[in-house]
């Protein structure tokens, strides 16, 4: 019974890892709901009558989990969903651990498929504005425009009513609306414009050559860095916050090693001490035809293993 269960369960893990990530905001809660979601199928597999499909099964579980564990959980922001206006680069940082900030998610982790199919839904900025729906609705968002689940299947996995679903449905959709997300912003350009934009930007911090920062961003871009609060806007001040906070002093006191998160490119960014570079932090990029537009620096340091990333890098 155990390999018929792992045989018909396993090919949907990394469908439910998405799920559960996109319900938390974390890669970590993430797995660990996952796991959780496979053990109580397993303890309960003897009772499962395949009256729903397997996939069903697990997602009502996994979501069940996942709204379970929000009863506990505050949502995860970015510093800019915080409320506050843009921060001035010459203030000093303020750093805030204890708040359960919104993780990037690799690539890798999930389904090459849904990584094309569903890249939209994935984006960091997209599951930001999910954390500020109510656990219910955004079980409901995801499990309707997501998955593409019938009202009639959400309600029966929910235990509400098809018209509750429905209510709660246009209730999501009409606060995603109102977080602006600009379908252009988060469109990325041509391979040819998007390679051009990723050298541009590795070369400029490797370099640390402030006037071309600036070059790189749009007019309106914004920079954020959890655990600090602050938020920046404008490629000036953008430029500013790397020429006063980053303790690069030289070109060469930087390496970006690239990697993909979110369905987005992303960097391992390394600083130099002595003779190796060691992680500093993980920028996940937004990029459009007039150059990036949203940088989230990530300074989890746990994030380059899950990323799969050095240790370590030799200075050559």
């Amino acid at each position: 019974m155990e390999a018929e269960f792992v045989r018909q369960a396993d090919p949907y893990r990394r469908e439910l890892l998405a799920h559960c990530y996109r319900m938390l905001g974390s890669v970590y809660d993430a797995e660990d709901l996952v796991q959780e979601t496979y053990v109580r199928a397993w303890r309960s597999y003897d009772r499962f009558e395949g009256r729903s499909s397997m996939r069903t099964w697990l997602h009502r579980i996994a979501t069940n989990a996942c709204l379970n564990a929000l009863e506990s959980r505050n949502r995860r922001p970015l510093p800019i969903g915080l409320g506050a206006p843009s921060s001035d680069p010459a203030d000093d940082l303020v750093e805030q651990r204890e708040v359960r900030w919104l993780e990037p998610m690799p690539d890798e982790f999930l389904d090459p498929a849904s990584v094309v199919t569903g890249r939209e839904s994935i984006r960091l900025a997209v599951v930001a504005a999910m954390q500020y729906l109510p656990p219910r609705q955004r079980a409901v968002l995801i499990l309707r425009d997501v998955l593409q689940w019938s009202a009639a299947e959400v309600a029966e996995m929910l235990e509400m009513t098809v018209a509750s679903v429905n209510s709660a449905l246009q209730r999501a959709r009409a606060q995603m609306s109102r977080t602006e997300l600009d379908s252009d912003k988060i469109t990325e350009p041509g391979d040819a414009v998007r390679k051009e934009l990723l050298d541009r930007f590795v070369a400029a911090f490797e370099a640390k050559d402030i006037p071309a920062m600036v070059d790189i961003f749009t007019k309106d871009a914004v920079w954020e860095m959890p655990p600090f609060t602050g938020w920046y806007e404008g490629p000036e001040n953008i430029a500013r916050l790397v020429d006063t906070h980053c303790p690069a002093r030289r070109p060469g006191d930087m390496k970006l090693i690239p990697t993909r998160a979110n369905g987005q490119h992303a960097f391992g960014l390394y600083m130099r001490d002595g003779d190796v570079y060691k992680p500093f932090n993980l920028p996940v990029l937004t990029l459009t035809k007039d150059g990036v537009s949203h940088v989230s620096s990530f300074f989890d340091r746990r994030l380059f293993r899950t990323f799969g990333l050095p240790d370590f890098l030799p200075v050559t």
